[in-house]
Formats: C-alpha cells, sequence, structure tokens
C-alpha cells in the first residue's frame, strides 16, 4: 500500500490584470536542461509580424504537470463539447496526399 502525504491547500490571489487575460493564438516553445520557455503570442491574419505578449518560464517537472493537467482538461472538454478540431489537419476517413483518379 502507498502512502501518499495529504495535499496541502493553495490559496491564489488574481488580481484584475491578471483576470482580464490575455488572448494568444500562437506558442512558441524552447527548453534547456534547467527549464521551459512558453512564448505566448498572436497572430494577426495577413501580418508577417507577431509580438509576444506574455513568457512563462517553468522547471521541466512544471512543464510535464502542465501536459499532464492539458490532457486531463481537454479530454474533459471534449467529452462535453466534442472533439476540437486542429485546422489543417485531416478528419478521419479523408485521404491524404494523391487522389487516383
Amino acid at each position: 500500500m502507498e502512502n501518499k502525504p495529504p495535499q496541502q491547500r493553495i490559496t491564489l490571489d488574481l488580481g484584475e490584470k491578471e483576470a482580464e487575460g490575455i488572448y494568444s493564438n500562437l506558442t512558441l516553445i524552447s527548453h534547456s536542461p534547467a527549464e521551459f520557455i512558453l512564448d505566448f503570442a498572436r497572430l494577426v491574419p495577413g501580418m508577417p509580424k507577431s509580438k509576444v505578449h506574455a513568457r512563462i518560464i517553468m522547471t521541466p517537472q512544471s512543464a510535464k504537470a502542465l501536459q499532464k493537467s492539458l490532457a486531463v482538461n481537454i479530454e474533459r472538454f471534449e467529452g462535453a463539447h466534442g472533439e476540437i478540431k486542429l485546422a489543417g489537419q485531416p478528419e478521419a476517413g479523408q485521404n491524404i496526399g494523391f487522389h487516383n483518379g
């Protein structure tokens, strides 16, 4: 039997500015042995240049925990609202590449 330590309760303060959020439709990710860097930007159609609006720097452990948490939450979302379609990705059963004919 595995003994798990009791979970610590955390209280977060959310400031008014932070509560507004920052819209991002582009994330650039780089990493070193000690950290992951996530740059959040907005890509505007027809504009060749983008600007980073937020940079988050995380430990590899925190990045992996984020990945797992996102996977769980995406699964919940899709269970409630249907599959999230990615632009440019073929749908199931759709041919990719050359067509005979």
